[in-house]
């Protein structure tokens, strides 16, 4: 059974009947919800509309895919001990030994995959669906970590680390995607920022796995549980209802919403509210010409604005490259415990940042993550003038303030610059352009880690340790104020309020067609 014509579940979930019934008709005094759910928003009060929705399908359907995010954690986590292994492996029995240049290019290679898969995802998010596209990436997820565990020479660890890279940029476009189409407006945010959460445990797993695992093969070959897991769950999850009503499959799609909604919440206005956001698009099929519009030029300048500070601040060079950093701090804490500590700091930042994004906000919260991780990377940069100078006392009266710079660091960014970028992808643009927009918006992100990765350390050998961390410092300070100047407040704004703050046109609600008409 294809994708277009409803999804398989071992629950046998595609034969089931609602047991609430829809709502044939809506009153004229409900136009105005509708337009509003048009675009995007669930609506969760209006007389059509049994209670608040249920929140645990919501939960577990989102724990499903975000392992997804996990499986990326553990792709962008790998570089770090594996790279510190490979590049120790002239003293071991492992014929792999790759040199400083090579290390560089094995961990930034998996961007040029990500990049590859951001269009790949986009094309395979309507043709396979959501659901379905997330279930085709896994057996070349698994396939590339194979490569890697087998790899007898560097070219099967590059084309292995390409492989997974592709898979991460299909999960970084597709698990936000599906998420952002069930999730009702009131768990919006913490639904979204769920998916920055998973990556960051797919980090600290791979942290603290190639802390204890005799060698990096054992690393790449664990890496393939969260894979699995995520295959197992997503054959029990429903497709996305938007994605059923585009296929015309309309009774499959209210019987998606209803399971979303709980089984007591009456779906109908909702229900038609994404009908007219589907036939908008149907009507007004977005091309490259569309983003030049006004009401979309502007949140694409916020939002390319967002991917590039979150990149030029620095962090994937830092975290693929964490371990080789403690081991140049000459730090007394071995670099593993130091790598693990920082990814621990990272999981819990991100669970703070899933519990205030939807209260203290988007803007405050990448003000305050900018400012603080300025601060932290001057205070990096200091110790390694210092060390610079006198290696010997920097090492004994400074050996702690590595590691708790970059504490520091991770924390600044993982409530704010982690998760909020990707999140804001999904809420600045209108209906009309959103796939074709944030598909540009993943795509210059994964271009831009692939640059900051790659350049990193060539960076450390032409400015010095601390030239590169001072100058991803000045960044922050520019990000700072991009972020008070430009970044408009989401927080508490339906998706079709956003859409009206840059002018976007309303949707207009269709009526529902009589089964005669069909």
């Amino acid at each position: 059974m294809s994708e277009s014509e409803g999804e398989w579940s071992p629950w046998g979930g595609e034969d089931e009947e609602l047991e609430q019934p829809l709502i044939h008709s809506l009153q004229d005094n409900t136009q105005q919800r509708v337009a509003q759910a048009a675009m995007g928003d669930t609506i969760i009060t209006s007389p059509l509309v049994g209670g608040k929705a249920a929140r645990t399908p919501q939960y577990v359907a989102a724990l499903s895919a975000t392992l997804g995010a996990m499986a990326l954690g553990t792709v962008l986590g790998f570089s770090s001990p594996a790279g510190a292994q490979l590049k120790a492996n002239s003293t071991s029995h492992d014929s792999l030994h790759l040199t400083t240049q090579q290390i560089s290019l094995f961990s930034s290679l998996m961007n040029v995959g990500a990049l590859m898969g951001g269009p790949v995802g986009g094309l395979c998010l309507n043709a396979l669906g959501r659901r379905g596209t997330m279930l085709a990436s896994v057996l070349p997820f698994i396939a590339g970590w194979l490569l890697i565990v087998f790899a007898q020479n560097f070219a099967m660890l590059v084309a292995g680390r390409m492989v997974t890279g592709l898979c991460a940029g299909v999960t970084s476009i597709t698990v936000p995607t599906y998420i952002a189409e069930f999730s009702s407006a009131d768990i919006r945010g913490t639904l979204g920022s769920s998916f920055q959460l998973m990556v960051t445990l797919g980090v600290l797993y791979s942290y603290v796995l190639g802390a204890v695992l005799p060698s990096w093969r054992w690393l790449a070959g664990l890496s393939l549980a969260p894979v699995s897991v995520y295959c197992v769950l997503m054959l029990f999850a429903k497709e996305s209802p938007s994605y059923l009503l585009l296929k015309g499959q309309e009774e499959r799609a209210a019987a998606a919403l209803q399971h979303f909604r709980g089984k007591e919440h009456h779906i109908q206005t909702e229900l038609d509210g994404m009908r007219a956001a589907v036939e908008e698009r149907r009507r007004n099929k977005a091309s490259l010409k569309d983003l030049l519009k006004p009401y979309v030029l502007k949140p694409l300048f916020i939002s390319f604005g967002l991917m590039f500070f979150q990149q030029f601040t620095g962090v994937n060079g830092l975290l693929f490259n964490l371990t080789n950093i403690f081991q140049s701090a000459g730090s007394s804490i071995p670099d593993d415990i130091s790598s693990i500590v920082v990814g621990v700091v990272q999981v819990a930042a991100t669970f703070l940042a899933t519990v205030l994004m939807d209260r203290a906000g988007r803007k405050l919260l990448l003000i305050v993550s900018s400012s603080v991780m300025a601060l932290s990377l001057v205070a990096l940069g200091e110790f390694f003038y210092l060390k610079s100078e006198d290696a010997v006392w920097a090492r004994d009266s400074l050996g702690w303030l590595p590691l708790v710079s970059l504490m520091v660091y991770v924390l600044a960014f993982s409530i704010g610059y982690g998760p909020i970028p990707w999140l804001m992808m999904g809420e600045l643009f209108s209906p009309d352009v959103k796939e074709l927009a944030a598909g540009q918006a993943t795509m210059l992100n994964w271009t831009l880690s692939f640059v900051v990765t790659f350049i990193f350390t060539p960076m450390q050998l032409s400015l010095g340790d601390a030239g590169v961390y001072w100058l991803f410092s000045a960044l922050c300070v520019l990000n700072l104020v991009f972020c008070v100047s430009v970044v408009p407040e989401t927080k508490g704004k339906t998706l079709g309020e956003i859409s009206a703050l840059f002018g976007a046109p309303t949707p207009q609600p269709q009526q529902r067609r009589n089964s005669s008409d069909c």
